[in-house]
């Protein structure tokens, strides 16, 4: 059997559909602005004298917004397209950032936080509408290929937020004269030129209507059409119970990590920026690798290996006695744990057929963002209350429950290849 040529070669790329080579450079550049606001912005938001309750509450309403409409964005893009949704979102992006640019009220920059996700990583997605994003990506991709392209799209996207990180340590000083909240002003700046050139991008994409690839997959040829949408739906309640349980333990952290950095060891941007960076760049390299290594092992096996080994690191950070240390553990648990998420992005879109790719996609990002959602605030809840270490043991302990096995039997799924199960 002949192998497919690696997608991270020259050759591989320019032969690449354009929408996905064009989705991938867009997220990208978001990627950027936002590793900059992952760092900055709950900085930002304690130069103008929010306490951890109040961040965490933010963060939280942010995630419950995008989990609820990403449910209603996903099942609306498989009936009228995905392209309007990002336009969408990279318009409201454009005027939400103008307007903190113009006029930083409390209520301004809450709302456009909210709206938004500001300061959450979003790794370079679309917020709520990242299900029409990802499945756009999907339609555009043989089924053969989705592992190692979406590894590349997750790659790509860990790079860009490493460009921000290692911004976000400079852009706060830019400014000379700026002190406190306002010498934040390049933070946004920043985002609202990526927002603009990313409306243009897509606004120049041609869109097909979803199912593209439908006819090369053969979808259901064997199975009548009510038992394969069956064997879909037991897929995507396995997939949901398990993000859903994972995704508590990441949102009791990562979101406030930077502000943690800064209580439990009084350090700043310039010293947590170039931390994120080098954590964004080795997860870029580490999800190139195990997008190669989801090839030939399966995706379920690249998906759970690195993570339990997370687990054990991420209980070490509160325990670190220097910045230094507790830095340390965080970029290698990152690497480790999150080097897997474009594998997790191709399983599940590959779950179901093209037509139903919005809703999965609906169904990864709920699942995900609604526990994350509630995460920031109860972490936050207990950072106010003077605990530096319970956030991390109840977010190791969270993570210890899930277990992600290779429950989804081979024969079930078309659109996942033989291989990914192999073993």
């Amino acid at each position: 059997m002949s192998r497919n040529p690696s997608p991270y070669s020259r050759a591989a790329w320019q032969s690449m559909h354009p929408v996905a080579r064009q989705l991938i450079l867009v997220r990208f550049l978001r990627a950027i602005a936002q590793g900059a606001l992952a760092v900055d912005f709950t900085l930002y938001l304690s130069a103008r004298h929010w306490n951890a309750p109040e961040i965490g509450l933010l963060l939280m309403s942010s995630g419950l917004f995008g989990a609820l409409l990403s449910l209603a964005v996903g099942v609306m893009s498989d009936r009228v397209g995905r392209r309007v949704f990002l336009l969408i979102y990279e318009t409201g992006l454009l005027a939400g950032t103008l307007a903190v640019v113009l006029g930083p009220t409390t209520w301004v920059v809450a709302a456009v936080a909210a709206l938004f996700g500001f300061g959450r990583g979003a790794n370079g997605s679309s917020g709520p509408f990242a299900p029409a994003e990802q499945a756009w990506l999907a339609q555009s991709l043989p089924s053969a290929r989705r592992g190692a392209v979406f590894s590349l799209n997750a790659g790509m996207q860990f790079w860009g937020m490493g460009i921000g990180s290692l911004l976000a340590a400079v852009l706060p000083h830019m400014i000379p004269s700026a002190t406190g909240a306002a010498a934040y002003l390049p933070l946004f700046l920043l985002n609202l030129l990526v927002a603009a050139i990313n409306l243009l991008q897509i606004w120049l994409l041609q869109e097909t209507k979803p199912g593209g690839f439908a006819e090369t997959e053969q979808v259901g040829a064997a199975s009548p059409d009510e038992s394969v949408t069956r064997k879909e739906n037991r897929a995507l309640a396995l997939l949901t119970f398990v993000n859903m349980v994972n995704s508590l333990g990441v949102g009791l952290v990562a979101p406030l990590l930077p502000y943690w950095f800064s209580l439990r060891f009084g350090v700043g941007p310039e010293a947590i920026g170039p931390v994120y960076a080098l954590t964004f760049f080795l997860t870029g390299a580490s999800s190139l690798v195990i997008g190669r290594i989801s090839e030939r092992i399966g995706l379920i096996r690249s998906i759970v290996l690195p993570r339990l080994a997370g687990v054990v690191l991420l209980l070490a950070i509160p325990f670190a006695p220097s910045f230094a240390l507790a830095a340390a553990f965080y970029v290698v648990r990152s690497v480790l744990n999150r080097g897997s998420v474009g594998a997790r992005q191709a399983f599940g879109v590959g779950l179901v057929r093209d037509r139903r790719r919005g809703l999965a996609s609906s169904l990864n990002a709920v699942s995900w963002n609604l526990p994350a959602a509630l995460g920031p605030a109860v972490g936050g809840w207990l950072i106010g209350m003077g605990s530096l270490v319970w956030p991390f043991v109840l977010a190791a302990a969270l993570q210890l429950v899930r277990r992600f096995r290779s429950s989804f039997p081979s024969g079930s799924y078309h659109n996942i290849p033989a291989r990914s199960f192999r073993g």
